[in-house]
Protein backbone atom coordinates (compact mmCIF):
# COMPACT_ATOMS: atom_id res chain seq x y z
CA UNK A 1 0.00 0.00 0.00
CA UNK A 2 1.41 3.98 -0.94
CA UNK A 3 2.29 5.62 2.32
CA UNK A 4 -0.29 8.96 2.44
CA UNK A 5 2.01 12.03 3.06
CA UNK A 6 -0.03 15.03 4.30
CA UNK A 7 2.09 18.40 4.01
CA UNK A 8 0.36 21.45 6.17
CA UNK A 9 1.21 24.73 4.88
CA UNK A 10 -0.31 28.07 4.44
CA UNK A 11 2.36 28.87 1.64
CA UNK A 12 1.48 27.49 -1.83
CA UNK A 13 4.94 27.57 -2.42
CA UNK A 14 5.98 25.09 -0.03
CA UNK A 15 3.25 22.74 -0.29
CA UNK A 16 4.25 22.47 -4.00
CA UNK A 17 8.13 22.01 -2.93
CA UNK A 18 6.69 18.96 -0.93
CA UNK A 19 4.49 17.81 -3.78
CA UNK A 20 7.42 18.25 -5.84
CA UNK A 21 10.21 16.51 -3.79
CA UNK A 22 8.03 13.54 -3.07
CA UNK A 23 7.05 13.01 -6.97
CA UNK A 24 9.55 10.40 -8.22
CA UNK A 25 8.11 8.19 -5.18
CA UNK A 26 5.33 5.79 -5.26
CA UNK A 27 3.25 7.77 -2.75
CA UNK A 28 -0.21 9.76 -2.04
CA UNK A 29 0.25 13.79 -1.29
CA UNK A 30 -2.30 15.23 0.56
CA UNK A 31 -2.51 18.98 1.61
CA UNK A 32 -3.77 21.71 3.80
CA UNK A 33 -3.31 25.48 4.27
CA UNK A 34 -3.92 25.78 7.69
CA UNK A 35 -3.54 23.34 11.23
CA UNK A 36 -7.67 23.05 11.27
CA UNK A 37 -8.11 21.59 7.19
CA UNK A 38 -5.21 19.48 8.43
CA UNK A 39 -7.07 18.20 11.11
CA UNK A 40 -9.70 17.59 9.09
CA UNK A 41 -7.58 15.32 6.28
CA UNK A 42 -5.34 13.77 8.59
CA UNK A 43 -9.09 12.01 10.00
CA UNK A 44 -10.43 11.30 6.98
CA UNK A 45 -7.59 10.13 5.54
CA UNK A 46 -4.71 8.42 8.36
CA UNK A 47 -1.41 9.71 6.85
CA UNK A 48 1.41 7.67 7.70
CA UNK A 49 3.47 10.67 7.96
CA UNK A 50 2.61 14.64 8.70
CA UNK A 51 4.86 17.72 7.05
CA UNK A 52 3.94 20.26 9.78
CA UNK A 53 4.74 24.05 9.24
CA UNK A 54 4.93 25.57 12.82
CA UNK A 55 3.44 29.24 11.68
CA UNK A 56 0.02 29.47 10.37
CA UNK A 57 -3.06 31.43 10.46
CA UNK A 58 -6.04 30.38 11.70
CA UNK A 59 -4.76 27.05 13.65
CA UNK A 60 -1.00 26.86 13.65
CA UNK A 61 1.17 23.84 13.73
CA UNK A 62 1.75 23.50 17.32
CA UNK A 63 -2.10 23.98 18.41
CA UNK A 64 -2.59 21.09 15.52
CA UNK A 65 0.51 19.12 16.92
CA UNK A 66 -1.36 19.09 19.94
CA UNK A 67 -4.51 17.97 18.95
CA UNK A 68 -3.12 15.53 17.11
CA UNK A 69 -0.77 13.97 20.11
CA UNK A 70 -4.75 13.91 22.37
CA UNK A 71 -6.98 12.18 19.80
CA UNK A 72 -6.25 8.55 20.37
CA UNK A 73 -6.73 7.81 16.70
CA UNK A 74 -4.61 10.13 15.36
CA UNK A 75 -1.69 10.30 17.77
CA UNK A 76 1.23 8.03 16.45
CA UNK A 77 1.23 9.68 13.12
CA UNK A 78 4.62 10.66 12.57
CA UNK A 79 5.12 14.82 12.36
CA UNK A 80 8.01 16.51 10.63
CA UNK A 81 7.28 19.71 11.74
CA UNK A 82 8.50 22.69 9.46
CA UNK A 83 10.34 25.88 10.79
CA UNK A 84 11.22 29.23 10.01
CA UNK A 85 13.37 29.63 12.98
CA UNK A 86 16.64 28.22 13.78
CA UNK A 87 17.52 29.22 17.17
CA UNK A 88 18.62 26.96 19.79
CA UNK A 89 15.78 27.46 22.18
CA UNK A 90 12.85 27.35 18.99
CA UNK A 91 14.66 24.12 17.98
CA UNK A 92 14.58 22.92 22.07
CA UNK A 93 10.91 23.82 21.53
CA UNK A 94 9.82 22.18 18.90
CA UNK A 95 11.73 19.11 20.43
CA UNK A 96 9.43 18.98 23.16
CA UNK A 97 6.10 18.51 21.34
CA UNK A 98 6.99 15.17 20.75
CA UNK A 99 7.64 15.87 16.65
CA UNK A 100 9.42 13.02 14.86
CA UNK A 101 12.15 15.48 12.98
CA UNK A 102 12.15 18.95 11.75
CA UNK A 103 13.67 20.71 9.42
CA UNK A 104 14.64 24.83 8.81
CA UNK A 105 13.44 26.54 5.89
CA UNK A 106 14.38 27.07 3.37
CA UNK A 107 15.49 23.47 2.77
CA UNK A 108 16.45 21.03 0.14
CA UNK A 109 14.36 18.23 -1.31
CA UNK A 110 16.90 15.98 -0.88
CA UNK A 111 17.08 17.12 3.16
CA UNK A 112 13.07 16.52 2.80
CA UNK A 113 13.29 12.64 1.50
CA UNK A 114 16.15 11.91 3.82
CA UNK A 115 14.37 12.77 7.17
CA UNK A 116 10.63 11.48 5.88
CA UNK A 117 12.79 8.20 4.66
CA UNK A 118 13.85 8.00 8.00
CA UNK A 119 10.17 7.35 9.03
CA UNK A 120 8.11 5.79 6.39
CA UNK A 121 9.52 3.46 3.33
CA UNK A 122 9.56 5.37 0.09
CA UNK A 123 9.89 3.70 -3.46
CA UNK A 124 10.06 5.26 -6.54
CA UNK A 125 7.46 4.89 -9.05
CA UNK A 126 7.49 2.54 -11.66
CA UNK A 127 8.96 -0.23 -9.96
CA UNK A 128 7.19 -3.53 -10.23
CA UNK A 129 5.94 -5.71 -7.84
CA UNK A 130 8.99 -7.81 -7.18
CA UNK A 131 9.16 -11.60 -5.30
CA UNK A 132 9.76 -11.28 -1.58
CA UNK A 133 13.27 -12.45 -1.01
CA UNK A 134 14.08 -15.46 0.98
CA UNK A 135 16.78 -16.20 3.23
CA UNK A 136 19.18 -18.26 0.78
CA UNK A 137 18.62 -15.61 -1.83
CA UNK A 138 21.94 -13.58 -2.54
CA UNK A 139 21.85 -11.02 -0.18
CA UNK A 140 24.63 -8.67 -0.03
CA UNK A 141 26.19 -7.53 3.40
CA UNK A 142 28.53 -4.79 4.30
CA UNK A 143 30.16 -5.34 7.61
CA UNK A 144 32.15 -1.97 8.73
CA UNK A 145 34.62 -2.89 11.39
CA UNK A 146 38.28 -2.61 12.43
CA UNK A 147 38.67 -5.71 13.96
CA UNK A 148 39.11 -8.20 11.80
CA UNK A 149 38.13 -10.81 14.49
CA UNK A 150 34.43 -9.64 13.87
CA UNK A 151 34.27 -9.85 10.52
CA UNK A 152 35.52 -13.41 10.98
CA UNK A 153 33.20 -14.58 13.44
CA UNK A 154 29.99 -13.25 11.67
CA UNK A 155 31.18 -14.90 8.38
CA UNK A 156 30.85 -18.23 10.72
CA UNK A 157 27.79 -17.21 12.07
CA UNK A 158 25.89 -16.58 9.01
CA UNK A 159 28.13 -19.65 7.01
CA UNK A 160 24.36 -21.76 6.68
CA UNK A 161 23.47 -19.11 4.10
CA UNK A 162 24.82 -18.12 0.79
CA UNK A 163 24.92 -14.46 1.55
CA UNK A 164 27.77 -12.54 -0.16
CA UNK A 165 29.75 -10.77 2.76
CA UNK A 166 32.02 -8.11 2.52
CA UNK A 167 34.29 -6.51 5.07
CA UNK A 168 35.91 -2.91 5.26
CA UNK A 169 37.78 -1.80 8.25
CA UNK A 170 37.47 2.58 7.43
CA UNK A 171 34.79 4.93 6.91
CA UNK A 172 36.78 5.81 3.11
CA UNK A 173 36.58 2.00 2.40
CA UNK A 174 32.81 1.45 3.07
CA UNK A 175 31.92 4.82 1.06
CA UNK A 176 33.97 3.77 -1.95
CA UNK A 177 32.40 0.49 -1.40
CA UNK A 178 28.95 1.62 -1.63
CA UNK A 179 29.76 3.83 -4.81
CA UNK A 180 30.58 1.13 -6.69
CA UNK A 181 28.38 -1.85 -5.60
CA UNK A 182 24.67 -1.64 -3.79
CA UNK A 183 24.93 -3.77 -0.41
CA UNK A 184 21.24 -4.91 0.67
CA UNK A 185 22.18 -4.39 4.72
CA UNK A 186 25.14 -3.07 6.25
CA UNK A 187 26.04 -3.21 9.38
CA UNK A 188 28.34 -0.14 11.32
CA UNK A 189 30.83 -0.61 14.18
CA UNK A 190 29.94 2.36 16.76
CA UNK A 191 33.33 1.76 18.03
CA UNK A 192 35.39 3.02 15.24
CA UNK A 193 38.05 5.92 15.67
CA UNK A 194 37.30 9.22 15.31
CA UNK A 195 33.48 8.59 15.92
CA UNK A 196 33.43 7.15 12.30
CA UNK A 197 30.46 4.54 12.76
CA UNK A 198 28.12 7.97 13.29
CA UNK A 199 30.07 9.80 10.19
CA UNK A 200 29.70 7.31 7.86
CA UNK A 201 26.23 6.30 8.85
CA UNK A 202 25.28 10.40 7.81
CA UNK A 203 27.50 10.20 4.69
CA UNK A 204 24.95 6.78 3.77
CA UNK A 205 22.02 8.25 4.38
CA UNK A 206 23.31 11.58 2.33
CA UNK A 207 23.71 9.16 -0.59
CA UNK A 208 20.79 8.45 -2.77
CA UNK A 209 22.13 5.18 -3.57
CA UNK A 210 22.09 3.98 0.23
CA UNK A 211 19.60 6.53 2.07
CA UNK A 212 16.60 3.28 2.40
CA UNK A 213 19.36 0.59 3.10
CA UNK A 214 18.96 -0.72 6.01
CA UNK A 215 22.34 0.13 8.45
CA UNK A 216 22.58 -1.63 11.75
CA UNK A 217 24.93 -0.53 14.44
CA UNK A 218 27.34 -2.88 16.16
CA UNK A 219 28.36 -2.27 19.89
CA UNK A 220 29.37 -4.28 22.92
CA UNK A 221 26.24 -4.95 25.25
CA UNK A 222 27.39 -2.45 27.93
CA UNK A 223 28.02 0.50 25.93
CA UNK A 224 24.55 2.03 26.34
CA UNK A 225 25.55 5.92 25.58
CA UNK A 226 26.46 4.25 22.26
CA UNK A 227 23.25 2.66 21.77
CA UNK A 228 21.54 5.54 22.65
CA UNK A 229 23.17 8.02 20.07
CA UNK A 230 22.54 5.03 17.49
CA UNK A 231 18.83 5.34 17.99
CA UNK A 232 18.82 8.56 18.16
CA UNK A 233 20.89 8.81 15.20
CA UNK A 234 18.36 6.60 13.19
CA UNK A 235 19.88 3.49 13.19
CA UNK A 236 17.82 0.92 11.98
CA UNK A 237 18.53 -1.40 14.74
CA UNK A 238 21.49 -2.67 16.88
CA UNK A 239 23.71 -5.68 16.90
CA UNK A 240 25.66 -6.27 20.72
CA UNK A 241 28.10 -8.00 21.15
CA UNK A 242 28.80 -10.82 21.84
CA UNK A 243 26.49 -11.53 18.64
CA UNK A 244 23.86 -14.05 19.53
CA UNK A 245 23.44 -15.26 15.48
CA UNK A 246 19.78 -15.96 15.70
CA UNK A 247 19.04 -12.96 16.64
CA UNK A 248 20.95 -11.59 14.03
CA UNK A 249 19.05 -13.41 11.69
CA UNK A 250 15.90 -12.20 12.97
CA UNK A 251 16.43 -8.71 12.88
CA UNK A 252 18.24 -8.40 9.18
CA UNK A 253 15.47 -10.74 8.20
CA UNK A 254 12.69 -8.57 9.20
CA UNK A 255 14.97 -5.25 7.96
CA UNK A 256 14.75 -6.81 5.03
CA UNK A 257 11.16 -8.04 4.58
CA UNK A 258 12.98 -11.62 3.85
CA UNK A 259 10.38 -14.75 3.11
CA UNK A 260 11.26 -17.04 5.85
CA UNK A 261 8.33 -19.36 5.82
CA UNK A 262 10.22 -21.59 3.51
CA UNK A 263 11.91 -22.80 5.84
CA UNK A 264 9.12 -24.57 7.93
CA UNK A 265 6.12 -25.00 5.42
CA UNK A 266 5.83 -27.06 2.32
CA UNK A 267 3.62 -28.34 0.60
CA UNK A 268 3.61 -32.04 -1.22
CA UNK A 269 1.63 -35.37 -1.24
CA UNK A 270 -1.30 -33.42 -1.02
CA UNK A 271 -1.12 -31.95 2.32
CA UNK A 272 0.86 -28.76 3.99
CA UNK A 273 3.81 -29.96 6.52
CA UNK A 274 4.87 -27.56 8.86
CA UNK A 275 8.33 -29.10 9.51
CA UNK A 276 9.28 -27.73 13.64
CA UNK A 277 13.32 -27.40 13.25
CA UNK A 278 15.60 -29.46 15.33
CA UNK A 279 16.22 -25.82 17.59
CA UNK A 280 13.33 -24.41 17.88
CA UNK A 281 14.62 -20.81 19.82
CA UNK A 282 11.99 -18.07 20.32
CA UNK A 283 12.56 -16.90 17.03
CA UNK A 284 11.82 -19.13 15.56
CA UNK A 285 8.47 -19.82 16.81
CA UNK A 286 7.63 -16.37 16.11
CA UNK A 287 8.72 -16.84 12.52
CA UNK A 288 5.85 -19.82 12.26
CA UNK A 289 3.32 -17.87 14.48
CA UNK A 290 3.49 -14.89 12.04
CA UNK A 291 3.49 -17.22 8.37
CA UNK A 292 0.63 -19.90 10.17
CA UNK A 293 -2.41 -18.29 9.18
CA UNK A 294 -1.45 -17.33 5.81
CA UNK A 295 0.32 -20.45 4.57
CA UNK A 296 -2.65 -22.35 5.92
CA UNK A 297 -5.24 -20.08 4.49
CA UNK A 298 -3.24 -20.52 1.32
CA UNK A 299 -3.26 -24.35 1.03
CA UNK A 300 -6.96 -24.74 1.62
CA UNK A 301 -7.33 -22.30 -1.62
CA UNK A 302 -5.11 -24.34 -3.41
CA UNK A 303 -7.36 -27.32 -2.30
CA UNK A 304 -5.24 -29.28 0.46
CA UNK A 305 -7.47 -30.11 3.67
CA UNK A 306 -5.00 -31.66 5.21
CA UNK A 307 -1.65 -30.18 7.78
CA UNK A 308 1.19 -32.38 9.01
CA UNK A 309 3.06 -31.14 12.49
CA UNK A 310 6.47 -32.52 11.81
CA UNK A 311 8.07 -32.41 15.16
CA UNK A 312 10.21 -35.38 14.72
CA UNK A 313 13.60 -32.65 15.08
CA UNK A 314 12.69 -31.87 18.43
CA UNK A 315 14.37 -32.95 21.20
CA UNK A 316 12.23 -31.63 23.81
CA UNK A 317 8.70 -29.74 23.96
CA UNK A 318 8.25 -26.11 25.92
CA UNK A 319 5.74 -23.54 26.30
CA UNK A 320 6.18 -22.11 22.80
CA UNK A 321 5.65 -25.47 21.10
CA UNK A 322 2.65 -26.23 22.96
CA UNK A 323 1.17 -22.67 22.33
CA UNK A 324 2.18 -23.13 18.92
CA UNK A 325 0.65 -26.61 18.49
CA UNK A 326 -2.51 -25.14 20.09
CA UNK A 327 -2.62 -22.31 17.49
CA UNK A 328 -2.20 -24.67 14.50
CA UNK A 329 -4.56 -27.27 15.85
CA UNK A 330 -7.45 -24.14 16.59
CA UNK A 331 -6.86 -23.60 12.79
CA UNK A 332 -7.53 -26.54 12.01
CA UNK A 333 -10.16 -26.90 13.77
CA UNK A 334 -11.76 -23.32 12.17
CA UNK A 335 -10.92 -24.54 8.65
CA UNK A 336 -11.82 -28.20 8.95
CA UNK A 337 -8.74 -29.71 8.20
CA UNK A 338 -7.72 -33.10 9.68
CA UNK A 339 -4.09 -33.27 11.07
CA UNK A 340 -1.79 -35.11 12.37
CA UNK A 341 1.25 -34.74 14.43
CA UNK A 342 5.03 -36.67 13.72
CA UNK A 343 6.68 -36.26 17.14
CA UNK A 344 9.68 -38.20 18.55
CA UNK A 345 9.60 -39.65 21.76
CA UNK A 346 10.83 -37.28 23.68
CA UNK A 347 8.25 -35.01 22.41
CA UNK A 348 5.49 -37.22 23.24
CA UNK A 349 6.18 -37.89 26.47
CA UNK A 350 6.91 -34.67 27.85
CA UNK A 351 3.83 -33.45 25.99
CA UNK A 352 1.76 -36.13 28.07
CA UNK A 353 2.58 -34.33 30.73
CA UNK A 354 0.41 -31.41 30.16
CA UNK A 355 -3.13 -30.94 30.25
CA UNK A 356 -3.41 -28.57 27.32
CA UNK A 357 -1.66 -31.36 25.17
CA UNK A 358 -2.87 -35.12 26.58
CA UNK A 359 -5.26 -35.34 23.82
CA UNK A 360 -2.54 -35.15 20.84
CA UNK A 361 -2.49 -38.00 18.67
CA UNK A 362 1.01 -38.34 17.68
CA UNK A 363 2.43 -40.72 15.18
CA UNK A 364 5.98 -42.20 14.73
CA UNK A 365 6.49 -41.27 11.20
CA UNK A 366 5.77 -38.54 8.43
CA UNK A 367 4.41 -41.72 6.36
CA UNK A 368 2.34 -43.17 9.44
CA UNK A 369 0.73 -39.47 9.35
CA UNK A 370 -0.34 -39.82 5.77
CA UNK A 371 -1.52 -43.44 6.05
CA UNK A 372 -3.43 -41.81 8.81
CA UNK A 373 -4.84 -39.15 6.98
CA UNK A 374 -5.40 -40.45 4.00
CA UNK A 375 -7.20 -43.24 5.91
CA UNK A 376 -9.52 -40.52 7.65
CA UNK A 377 -10.13 -39.09 3.74
CA UNK A 378 -11.16 -42.49 2.90
CA UNK A 379 -13.47 -43.45 5.66
CA UNK A 380 -15.06 -39.84 5.48
CA UNK A 381 -15.61 -40.28 1.89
Amino acid sequence: MKPKILTVDDSKTIRLIVGKAFKPFDCDIFEASNGVEGLAVASREKPDLIILDLTMPIMDGAEMLAKLKSSPELKNIPVIMLTAEAGRENVLRIARMGVRDYLIKPFKEEQLIERSSRVIDLKPKGGTAARAKRFDDPISLLIVDDKPAILDQIRGGLSDIPWNIQGRSQTGEAIDFCSQNNPDVILVSLSLPDNGGFTLFQMLRASTKTKSVPVFGLCVKTASDEQVRAQQAGFTGLITKPIDFDDLKGKLGRALNLDTSYRYFEQKDGVLVLKFPGTFTPNAANEITLHLRNKVSEAVDAGIDKLVLDMSALKTADVNLIRLGLSAMQLCHELSLKQRIVGSEAVCNECGNYEETKDWAFVATYQDALNALNNVSLAAA
